[in-house]
């Protein structure tokens, strides 16, 4: 991506960047969760994490906050865990949210700045209540769109849900930039449109590599915000 050309738009995912800098929601649960109950591997925690997930999709009101929408999936995880109490789940989703906001109170700053130079816009699977949480959060003054993929009924990577931001902003792909941290979902899905892509990642390990040769990679919302000075 050449940065000497500047966009006209930004776009960014919401779980795993804005409120992350890059660690997928769950990846962090399984953290809090070896950290609360005890060590488990993804190879175990994964089956029963995605199924939890995927029931919460289209079945709470778009008004549901951020807490009572990830403290469902702490105590979806833990009950198919079978701890039927519900004091493991709400310690997980109490420090889920809180190590969240920490993160999204600096990030804010960073979309605030943004949203001077650049129309901002955020397209992310989520459950349907993803506008309500962007308000809650204090995101909302900067972003001209917010694409939930309950509400418009598709999910990244599939073109449609690009294409519904971009018909918000009236723009065509080659004027916007998305900024994610799923080489599967955010970045094929960018690429698929013909949309410039910086891919959002905590670390590099060995065998990973970016989506394209020229893709940027950044570790952090202050390097996305570098990257467009």
């Amino acid at each position: 991506m050449n940065t000497t050309h500047k966009p006209a738009a930004i776009l960014f995912d919401f779980g795993g960047t804005l409120d992350a800098d890059g660690v997928a929601w769950k990846d962090r649960f399984r953290r809090l969760w070896c950290e609360e109950v005890g060590e488990i591997a993804s190879a175990q925690f994964d089956p029963v994490f995605y199924p939890v997930d995927d029931a919460l999709v289209g079945t709470i009101p778009a008004t549901t906050s951020f807490y009572d929408t990830v403290e469902k999936i702490a105590r979806g995880v833990s009950l198919e865990m079978g701890r039927f109490d519900d004091v493991v789940g709400g310690r997980i989703a109490k420090r889920f949210v809180e190590e969240s906001l920490e993160r999204l109170r600096g990030n804010v700053l960073v979309m605030r700045d943004l949203s001077r130079r650049y129309r901002l816009g955020i397209v992310s699977n989520f459950y349907g209540n993803l506008s309500a949480i962007c308000r809650e959060v204090g995101l909302s003054p900067f972003l001209a769109t917010v694409i939930d993929s309950t509400v418009v009924g598709v999910c990244k990577p599939n073109p449609e849900i690009f294409h519904a931001a971009l018909r918000v902003l009236q723009i065509e792909p080659a004027q916007a930039v998305f900024v994610g941290d799923s080489l599967q979902r955010d970045m094929a899905g960018a690429r698929a449109v013909g949309m410039a892509h910086v891919w959002l990642t905590p670390k590099l390990v060995p065998e990973s590599r970016a989506c394209c040769p020229n893709d940027p990679v950044v570790h952090g919302m202050e390097e996305v915000r570098a990257l467009f000075a």
